[in-house]
């Protein structure tokens, strides 16, 4: 929960158990997250895309919180960088700006 927490600015609403976790934003605006481990392979579909009007910088900062690049074959002016969290679960970190 810890790289998830300083990724969206968010806490713990309770304290987490083994597997489920309630983040809210710390400044109290925005969406309630909820996480939990799963087994299902069907569950495992979902995937985050974060928006951002500065890529590289989003990406550098998420990098430095622990993340690492993906290795993923980019189709031609792709507006998304996909990078693992450290749990190894890919997400999208995506440039909002119009081109």
């Amino acid at each position: 929960m810890d790289f998830w927490s300083r990724a969206l600015n968010y806490r713990l609403k309770y304290p987490a158990s083994d597997d489920w976790a309630i983040l809210i934003p710390k400044d109290g605006e925005g969406i309630q997250l909820s996480i939990s481990l799963v087994s299902s392979e069907k569950a495992k579909r979902h995937h985050i895309d974060l928006f951002t009007e500065d890529q590289e910088r989003e990406v550098n900062r998420l990098l430095e919180l622990g993340a690492t690049r993906a290795e993923w074959n980019y189709p031609p002016g792709a507006d998304y960088v996909v990078l693992h969290d450290p749990d190894g679960n890919p997400f999208c970190v995506v440039d909002r700006k119009e081109s």
